[in-house]
């Protein structure tokens, strides 16, 4: 958190002014102080190149990772772990894996301001759907890695997903469908080859969530679902539009997850 500028303004409009200059020192030295962590976090990037917006798009990321991680309380070496384990599903290396770590830590500061933070992350993404949806779930899978979710995890989830622009309605039909996609791939161990009998129907039932649709759902109606899905989470429309090329990895493993749902749907409605 960043808070020199209002010291300083404090101190030097005290010395002026006395309590009138403290008061006003300690307003411009906010104003400094917002202005600096805006350009921290990526704000101000009005006339800022795709880089730089997919950079802002990274840390903002990572940096709201580890703020819902502490929802909590302490974040614990398992929180810590399941953040390591999304940076390898990303295959995240050298400085891209330390600038993730650092992110994550600073999210995880008393003082990190959420707000600020997700209101840049909005303008910076133009607002493209697809890319705020990607910002939201991918903090969704982070909190839900380990197969269950804390209500303070939850509540931030709300504020993360009301300041990009997403209404409660909206948050609970992917909150419902990662929770899909977790037991999706843990009742089929990963593959259809290991799939067990007694198994078949619920995850039959999380391949209807993950698409959004029920089992008395047309062909149709399944397949323009899925046709919507698979168009916001293309690996390569998303990178074009500005998602960082170092989750491009993590945006192709959804859009596998939707197709793998849609297969097993499609096998056993029988339809093309």
């Amino acid at each position: 958190m960043m808070v020199w500028g209002k010291v300083l303004g404090a101190f030097f409009g005290f010395l002026l002014g006395n309590i009138p200059g403290l008061l006003l020192g300690l307003f411009l030295g906010h104003k400094f102080d917002k202005a600096k962590q805006n350009v921290a976090f990526g704000g101000g990037f009005r006339g800022a190149s795709q880089q730089q917006r997919q950079q802002a798009y990274f840390h903002g990321a990572f940096a709201v990772m580890g703020h819902v991680a502490k929802a909590k309380g302490q974040v614990t070496e398992n929180e810590i772990r399941l953040a390591s384990e999304i940076m390898d599903r990303m295959g995240l290396q050298g400085e891209s894996r330390r600038q993730a770590q650092d992110a994550f830590r600073e999210g995880k500061d008393s003082g990190f301001p959420l707000d600020e933070v997700l209101d840049d992350v909005r303008r910076n993404c133009g607002g493209r759907f697809d890319l705020l949806q990607f910002f939201l779930e991918l903090q969704i899978q982070a909190a839900y890695a380990d197969g269950s979710m804390h209500p303070s995890e939850r509540q931030i989830l709300f504020t993360v997903a009301s300041a990009l622009g997403f209404s409660r309605q909206q948050l609970e039909q992917r909150l419902a469908m990662q929770e899909a996609s977790f037991k999706f791939y843990r009742q089929g161990g990963g593959s259809q080859q290991h799939w067990q009998p007694e198994h078949a129907a619920n995850r039959l039932q999380d391949a209807y969530k993950i698409l959004g649709v029920d089992e008395n759902s047309t062909g149709q109606d399944i397949k323009r679902a899925h046709r919507k899905l698979m168009n916001e989470h293309h690996p390569d429309k998303l990178v074009a539009k500005g998602l960082p090329p170092e989750m491009m990895e993590m945006a192709k493993q959804k859009a596998q997850e939707i197709q793998a749902a849609y297969d097993l749907i499609k096998k056993e409605k029988g339809f093309k």
